[in-house]
């Protein structure tokens, strides 16, 4: 398998974890103390970085880190926004269009040679 897929596979996996981490205390812990949010937080990030090191680690074999980061954040948005509109129940907005353009944008700047 590439290098880039295995990474990109990773960071999937990964940004799933993280993005329940950040976010899904907001819907299902809402009415627990903050640090019962924190704590089940930080136990969900322990996936999330499990599987993220491993990713930067495999990815930075063969992209510079810049690109490494890019990938990051296009695959942040794209976890992200299904999980808002399917998990959280938020309205997809036109504003989402608009920023994955511009990330397309910085996949171009900074995969150009």
């Amino acid at each position: 398998m590439p290098v880039i897929v295995k990474t990109a596979l990773l960071l999937i996996a990964s940004n799933c974890f993280m993005t329940f981490a950040w976010y899904a205390h907001l819907k299902n812990l809402h009415n627990k103390p903050l640090y019962v949010a924190i704590l089940v937080s930080w136990g969900i990030a322990l996936f999330e970085y499990a599987l993220q090191v491993p990713a930067n680690r495999i990815g930075s074999t063969q992209l510079e880190l810049g690109q490494l980061k890019i990938l990051q954040e296009v695959i942040t948005l794209a976890v992200f926004v299904p999980f808002a509109a399917l998990y959280m129940r938020e309205p997809v907005k036109l504003n989402y269009l608009w920023a994955a353009l511009c990330m397309a944008g910085a996949v171009y700047f900074i995969f150009r040679k």
